[in-house]
Parts: C-alpha cells; sequence; structure tokens
C-alpha cells in the first residue's frame, strides 16, 4: 500500500482528452509516439512506476494547458509489440492537483504535484456508497446503452462491486471532457455516482439538442 509521504512530488503526466483514470481501477493505453515510448521507458525506471493521466483544458485553439487534478496509475502490466509500440496497464492509484509544470529538455510533459485532499484514494478497501440502488442503476444504463446502439457484458456489470462499477463506468463511458472531469473530480463515490446518473439521464433526454427543439 502506498502513503502519501512515498509519493513523489514530480510525476511525468500523460494529457488526453476524455481520458480519466480512477482509483483502484485499470487504464489500458496504447503508447506509439516517440515521447511517450520515452516517457513510458524513464518510469520503468522508477521505484512508483506512476504516469499521471489528465486531460487538456479546452481552451483556445494552440494553448496547452492542463486540468488542475489528474490521477496517477501504476505501471502494472505491459507488453511490446514487434514494431516497438507498448500496450500498457495502469492501475489508478491516487488523484493529484497540479502545482506547476517542470520546464527542461524532457520531451514528455512533468509537472509538481500535490496529494494533498486525496488520502481515501489510497485506502486498498476503497468507497463505499450505502444509499445505491444497483437495481434502478442498472435498468437506467441499459435504457442508456440500448439509445447509443451499444453492448456490455451484463454478467460482469452485475457482479462488479458498487466502486468498481461506478468507476469503471466513468471512465468508459463517452461523456464531453468538461463532463469526465466533473466524475474524476467528484469528492466520494456517492457524489460520483449522483454525477454519473445525472449524466446519464441528460443523455437519455436528447442532451442539447432537446434543449434546442425546447
Amino acid at each position: 500500500m502506498f502513503h502519501i509521504a512515498g509519493l513523489p512530488d514530480t510525476l511525468a503526466v500523460f494529457p488526453l482528452p476524455r481520458a480519466i483514470l480512477l482509483p483502484r481501477a485499470r487504464l489500458p493505453l496504447h503508447i506509439f509516439e516517440p515521447r511517450y515510448l520515452q516517457m513510458f521507458e524513464d518510469v520503468l525506471k522508477t521505484p512508483e512506476r506512476l504516469i499521471g493521466m489528465i486531460q487538456p483544458c479546452a481552451t483556445s485553439p494552440g494553448e496547452d494547458a492542463l486540468q488542475a487534478v489528474g490521477c496517477a496509475g501504476r505501471i502494472t502490466q505491459f507488453s511490446e509489440t514487434e514494431d516497438g509500440r507498448y500496450l500498457v496497464t495502469l492501475s489508478g492509484l491516487s488523484r493529484f492537483r497540479v502545482l506547476g509544470e517542470v520546464t527542461g529538455f524532457s520531451p514528455y510533459r512533468r509537472c509538481d504535484v500535490s496529494w494533498t485532499g486525496f488520502d481515501r484514494d489510497l485506502t486498498s478497501a476503497g468507497e463505499v456508497d450505502p444509499a445505491f440502488d444497483r437495481a434502478g442503476f442498472l435498468a437506467l444504463l441499459e435504457r442508456f446503452l440500448t439509445t447509443q446502439g451499444l453492448s456490455t457484458d451484463w454478467g460482469s456489470l452485475k457482479e462488479a462491486e458498487d466502486e468498481l462499477l461506478i468507476n469503471s463506468l466513468s471512465m468508459m463511458l463517452e461523456f464531453d471532457p468538461e463532463d469526465k472531469q466533473a466524475l474524476l473530480e467528484a469528492p466520494c463515490l456517492a457524489k460520483r455516482r449522483e454525477t454519473l446518473v445525472t449524466l446519464i439521464e441528460f443523455g437519455l433526454r436528447g442532451g442539447a439538442q432537446e434543449d434546442i427543439l425546447q
């Protein structure tokens, strides 16, 4: 188990829009750009083996600002393809807050970070959501996936623990970057579930298109 005192003050970050990682969840990555291949190889040499997943800000074209909060994942599995690409699995460890970007000669981006305020992310037992209506939620999710023309492994969803179910769906479902960021920054599992339900219900109502028609 990691403790805040043992986490690094500087983190290599991988900016990807619509891609978030949450504690105790897993994110597959396909790494092929030269700068990120270098990042991956450098991170493997560190004792923590952490990569910070973070979304770019939705700012004016040409700007490269990052969101204030991301989530660090530990490299727990990887394989190399014959042409030099890597297929990587990150296991979510803890969210972090960006203090500033490190300048230097690194081909990839690095940030000074703070782990303060995210203590619950590091608990091995995970979070619980006592008010979670699983049956109602799964019925709502089924309606949403049907309207989106998507399918899923319902057996795995029904067997998944509450935290894994909510966090995995928050990561996998297609929402706008700002909505994904709201899911990432939710202070607890119950708030993330409430945000996720709101986004699904909004999608079922037709989203912004319905607002225009009204």
